[in-house]
């Protein structure tokens, strides 16, 4: 898994406030953590953060209407 200090911090907050979504990440392949990882490393604003984390093992909904 990657070193926690490779972690941008909001994200390892936010995976310590969701056990679950943590689980599914840990048990991703080391480059799709690192994707995911990278991705966080965009985000500027606690919320958005947030949004990310929550989103990450979200399927997109498809709308029928």
């Amino acid at each position: 898994m990657i070193d926690n200090s490779e972690l941008p911090i909001g994200f390892t907050m936010e995976l310590a406030q969701h056990s679950d979504i943590l689980a599914r990440f840990a048990g991703l392949s080391e480059p799709e953590r690192n994707r995911i990882v990278n991705g966080a490393r965009t985000i500027e604003s606690r919320d958005e953060m947030r949004n990310y984390v929550e989103s990450m093992f979200h399927e997109p909904k498809n709308s029928f209407f």
